[in-house]
């Protein structure tokens, strides 16, 4: 695989060290952590292994992966091996996707409170989907449904939202049969958007009477409880943005969106255009705008594009993927496997082969010879940079990728 002409990697081994110098104190151990492993991805750091094609002998070099999450190089892997796991859960039906972002009001508080307030989105945007299914008056079912955090809007920023995908339909409330959404029509975004906002408030009330919350700066004022309150009051009465889109064309539709958004990091090294004394240039997407003119160009100097960056780091342990309802933790198989029967699935239908699964690992571009196509096989692995030694030439190609 070629390697991109830019990465984040680039960035941050020509401008990490100073970022560190003028940031010291006030950088966490995760945010440290990403930046040493950015820098030494695919290098001579993490040692390596040598492939040699199964069928012509061709050889090569390649350095391990740090395999941190927030990565632009490791996510590939990951993904891939995460829709392998999802694929044979899939049901023949629509499938939807919802959106729920916090205000930008509550940005700061969010930031601040990572840990906290994030597994709070996660928990009443399930909840609302959950709540509102089962009411009789829309749906009158139970529902399964997988989330995703992203904290990024396109150009870096602190934007705090989950993505859902969620089946057109749930189990009637006795599993006996299953209960199809409209052609079309999942849920009604308005009702979803109020009961979002009541749930969340509540819940971020009860964090602030707990002491799970901390103030710090900016926001030190909050610590008190009617300075909390008031800041508050206004978002009890502005609209909450919940997004619903229309439905996937079907199961394919699925796998491919959620092998884009599952693992996704804040920015792609392939939105990269220009590290120079200007600072570093990508493209981002206004959203504002439609159309072609949406998509633009922003060049932020180095030090405000690491920061913007470290931004988005999770707190160690957070899990950014999480699954409710009928797919959710010990009951997943068994209500799988209910839901298929209630739909008429066949299983050898809606399960691929390991036959197919081998031969799509078989050509997979990672593992496949750059002169015939044939597989790579490891031969050799090593730790840190690989004693120097005299193959011939037309044997080895050196690749970091």
């Amino acid at each position: 695989m070629a390697r991109p002409p830019l990465e984040v990697a680039d960035v941050f081994r020509a401008h990490g060290a100073a970022w560190r110098k003028g940031n010291a104190g006030h950088v966490s151990l995760g945010q440290l952590k990403v930046m040493s492993a950015i820098e030494t991805c695919r290098t001579a750091a993490l040692g390596g292994h040598v492939e040699r094609c199964h069928d012509c002998a061709h050889e090569r070099v390649a350095y391990n992966s740090c395999r941190n999450r927030h990565c632009p190089k490791c996510q590939a892997a990951a993904a891939r091996q995460w829709l392998e796991d999802r694929e044979a859960e899939l049901l023949p039906v629509p499938y939807y996707h919802v959106v729920f972002t916090l205000p930008a009001a509550l940005g700061a508080i969010a930031f601040q409170n990572k840990s906290a307030v994030y597994d709070l989105l996660f928990r009443t945007a399930a909840q609302t989907l959950t709540t509102i299914a089962a009411d009789p008056k829309h749906l009158g079912a139970r529902i399964g449904l997988s989330a995703v955090l992203h904290t990024w809007g396109s150009a870096l920023t602190h934007h705090p939202h989950v993505h859902v995908i969620v089946p057109g339909g749930g189990l009637s409330p006795d599993g006996s049969r299953w209960i199809a959404c409209k052609p079309g029509f999942f849920l009604p975004v308005r009702v979803l958007s109020r009961l979002f906002r009541r749930l969340f408030l509540e819940g971020l009330a009860a964090l602030h009477a707990a002491g799970r919350l901390v103030f710090l700066a900016d926001l030190a004022p909050l610590a008190d409880q009617r300075a909390f309150d008031a800041a508050l009051a206004p978002l009890r009465r502005s609209e909450w943005v919940v997004y619903a889109k229309r439905p996937f064309a079907g199961p394919k539709a699925v796998l491919a969106y959620l092998a884009r958004y599952t693992h996704r990091v804040a920015i792609s090294n392939s939105r990269l255009i220009a590290l120079d004394e200007k600072g570093v240039t990508f493209k981002w997407k206004d959203y504002r705008v439609d159309g072609r003119d949406r998509f633009k160009t922003m060049t932020l100097a180095a030090y405000e594009f690491i920061r913007r960056f470290l931004l988005h780091v999770l707190p160690s342990g957070f899990h950014r993927i999480r699954h409710y309802g009928l797919i959710a933790g010990a009951v997943r198989a068994d209500n799988i496997e209910r839901a298929r029967q209630s739909l008429a699935a066949a299983e050898n239908a809606s399960q691929p082969s390991r036959e197919a699964d081998s031969r799509a690992e078989d050509v997979s571009p990672a593992r496949r010879c750059p002169c015939c196509g044939g597989r790579m096989i490891i031969v050799e692995t090593f730790e840190g940079p690989r004693p120097w030694r005299s193959p011939s030439p037309s044997r080895i190609r050196i690749d970091s990728s």
